[in-house]
C-alpha cells in the first residue's frame, strides 16, 4: 500500500448542501427551510426544552433529592498496589505521596483502599483505611495508623 492508493472508506464521505443556489438545484427559492415561521426565518428555532409556550416537561414535574456536597467529606483514593514502589519498612505518610506524585490533589484527606496485594512491609499513616486494606497491610508485616 502506498500513500497516493490511501482512501477514504466508502460512504464516509458526503458533499455540502449547498442550499439557495436557484430553481434547478431543487434547494432555491426557501432554501429547503419551508414556506414562512419561526424556523424559516433567519436566527430562527426555539431553545432546547420549549413547547411553545407550554409549561416544560422539567418545570411540570416536581424536584426531587438534594444534594450534600458541600459538606461531604471527600477523600483522595490510595490503593495498595501504588504503594509497592516505597522501599520496605518506609513510613508511608500524606506528604510522602504527594511528593511521589501518587496523590495529585489530597481533597479532605487520604484513603487507603486494598485493590491490589501489597509485596513490601510499610508502616501506613492515612485518614482512612478500609478494614481490608488494614488486614493486608498487617498480613504483609506492616502497620496502619489512622491520623
Amino acid at each position: 500500500m502506498k500513500l497516493h492508493e490511501l482512501s477514504p472508506a466508502e460512504g464516509s464521505k458526503f458533499s455540502r448542501k449547498r442550499v439557495g443556489r436557484g430553481i434547478g438545484s431543487g434547494m432555491g427559492k426557501t432554501s429547503t427551510r419551508g414556506h414562512k415561521g419561526q424556523n424559516a426565518r433567519s436566527g430562527g428555532g426555539v431553545r432546547p426544552g420549549f413547547e411553545g409556550g407550554q409549561n416544560p416537561l422539567y418545570r411540570r414535574l416536581p424536584k426531587r433529592g438534594f444534594n450534600n456536597d458541600r459538606f461531604a467529606t471527600v477523600y483522595a483514593i490510595v490503593n495498595l498496589d501504588q504503594l509497592n514502589v516505597f522501599p520496605a519498612g518506609t513510613e508511608v505518610t500524606p506528604e510522602l505521596l504527594l511528593t511521589q506524585g501518587i496523590v495529585k490533589n489530597p481533597k479532605d484527606g487520604i484513603k487507603i483502599l486494598a485493590n491490589g496485594e501489597l509485596t513490601v512491609s510499610l508502616s501506613v499513616k492515612a485518614h482512612k483505611f478500609s478494614k481490608s486494606a488494614a488486614e493486608k497491610i498487617q498480613a504483609a508485616g506492616g502497620n496502619s495508623e489512622v491520623i
